[in-house]
């Protein structure tokens, strides 16, 4: 028999793919979200190609924050892909570890736009380095959170599977932060290294060492 909060929380969360589900639903919607967020030239005043170049120059920031905000959004959404190929149960709290992930997610498309509209302004990379930075925050604590719980599923590689996942979001972050404290030179220049490590994650090059 149950009852009182205690019960519930044991029962609650414990369904792994409504996490999986929500989560794909917030990923696409906030994506969705970025593309709308762009500015189509108004066509009024636009007369001849040379015109509509202008206005295309003018937008250029958006499209290049649009850009790097699509590219954030798809490695997180792998990172945490990647998470639940091994998490195969779940409780309450790593179930709202994962809400709150996907609270940061949801808010990519606010910071997006913040930045493409003051893009020479450093409070506004702190805020969408701020968010970025939350959600690396809770990514890490929901994948310790499952490891702690003995949540992931036993594989022969699992210890280096556990350090993998963690090391990789350490990482990043750092050179996240390093990219954001180059806006006190530029805001151009910390955003294009921005865009370069989400590249370098999102194509994953790979060097192989040449024996002879």
């Amino acid at each position: 028999m149950f009852s009182g909060t205690s019960d519930y929380n044991r029962i609650a969360g414990l369904d792994i793919s409504r996490s999986k589900a929500i989560a794909d639903g917030v990923f696409a919607f906030a994506v969705t979200l970025l593309v709308l967020g762009l500015s189509v030239p108004v066509s009024r005043g636009i007369i001849t190609e040379h015109d509509l170049w202008l206005q295309l120059v003018m937008i250029g920031p958006e499209l290049l924050v649009y850009f790097m905000s699509f590219i954030t959004l798809g490695n997180f959404w792998t990172g945490h892909a990647v998470q639940y190929t091994y998490i195969n149960k779940s409780d309450r709290h790593l179930t709202w570890l994962s809400l709150f992930f996907l609270l940061f997610v949801s808010l990519v498309p606010f910071s997006t736009t913040l930045l493409s509209q003051f893009i020479t302004f450093r409070l506004a990379i702190a805020v969408y380095w701020a968010n970025i930075l939350l959600l690396g925050l809770f990514l890490l604590v929901h994948w310790e959170y499952a490891w702690i719980n003995d949540f992931i599923s036993a594989t022969p590689d699992r210890e280096r599977i556990k350090k993998t996942v963690r090391h990789r979001l350490i990482i990043t972050e750092s050179l996240y932060a390093g990219a954001a404290l180059l806006c006190i030179i530029s805001t151009y220049l910390s955003i294009a290294l921005l865009i370069v490590i989400q590249l370098y994650y999102a194509l994953a090059p790979t060097f192989r060492h040449q024996t002879s």
